[in-house]
């Protein structure tokens, strides 16, 4: 989506959500569950819309992440031919850095205990 009012994933359990605009207060407000990537550009988000109390905010790190951003980026452009979309695309490199993984922290414990799991 290309931005969110108020609340957005607000209470959320599961799925992936990209955000390529602005957010309203309380982001991720009672999120369990999902992952988010919210791109940053003025600091405000971080400041003071995101709500932390259940999440953690990570930068965008690891390659599978990098790789579904970019790839559900592309199908917003091939489904929607956003110019937002497209800035992004083609200035890649200078947008990553921008973005911002949101993390339920317990979520992100319980993927962790079971790939341990798997691994044993």
């Amino acid at each position: 989506m290309e931005g969110v009012g108020d609340h957005g994933c607000e209470y959320m359990t599961g799925g992936r959500v990209v955000v390529l605009g602005t957010t309203g207060r309380n982001f991720a407000a009672g999120m369990s569950g999902g992952i988010a990537y919210v791109l940053e550009e003025s600091g405000e988000f971080r400041r003071n819309r995101c709500n932390m109390e259940m999440v953690d905010l990570e930068p965008m790190s690891q390659t599978e992440d990098v790789d579904f951003l970019k790839t559900r980026i592309e199908a917003h452009l091939n489904y929607t031919d956003s110019p937002v979309a497209a800035n992004i695309l083609e200035q890649w490199d200078t947008y990553l850095p921008l973005f911002i993984k949101v993390m339920p922290v317990d979520y992100k414990r319980a993927l962790e205990r079971l790939e341990k799991e798997k691994a044993a």
